[in-house]
């Protein structure tokens, strides 16, 4: 009786042991953490002073922090953390408004554009080829379209 209980103590102590210890071989699975609002450099750069709140916001996005004791200044925070290496990188970029929710200044990682490129007109317009058909290709009929099959034509007669 009291051997089998001095097993069992023993037992119970190495799964417990067992369950604690981790080879240094085995490496879990960590996912990389991307949190706050991701600014670049080109979204920054189209901030101009004087602008509303309702332009910042459609440029920047809806800001991390909107604090209730500072109105006038809206704060974006990022923040990545690379799951394999552990490296955390943190950007901070902050708005200021004037009393009347016009944008005042800025502050922060990401620095704003200089007056030749706010005032240069960009070309944002992109041609992009699709692939194009030879004339024997463009001439030959399209295939016949094949009838749903069972799961198919339930769905149509549910309204899918």
């Amino acid at each position: 009786m009291r051997r089998s209980r001095l097993l069992l103590v023993a037992a119970s102590s190495m799964l417990l042991a067992a369950c604690s210890y981790k080879p240094s071989f085995i490496n879990e699975y960590k996912i990389d953490i991307q949190q706050g609002n991701v600014l670049t450099q080109e979204m920054v750069s189209q901030l101009k002073p004087g602008q509303t709140r309702d332009q910042v916001r459609f440029l920047l996005g809806t800001p991390l922090v909107a604090d209730v004791f500072h109105q006038q200044r809206w704060d974006y925070v990022y923040s990545y953390r690379n799951g394999q290496t552990g490296k955390v990188e943190s950007r901070k970029f902050a708005a200021y408004f004037d009393n009347e929710g016009r944008l005042e200044r800025v502050g922060g990682d990401v620095v704003v554009g200089d007056a030749a490129e706010l005032t240069a007109p960009v070309n944002r317009n992109r041609l992009v080829d699709l692939g194009s058909l030879s004339p024997e290709e463009a001439a030959k009929p399209l295939p016949p379209r094949e009838e749903p099959g069972y799961f198919g034509r339930f769905m149509d007669m549910l309204g899918f």
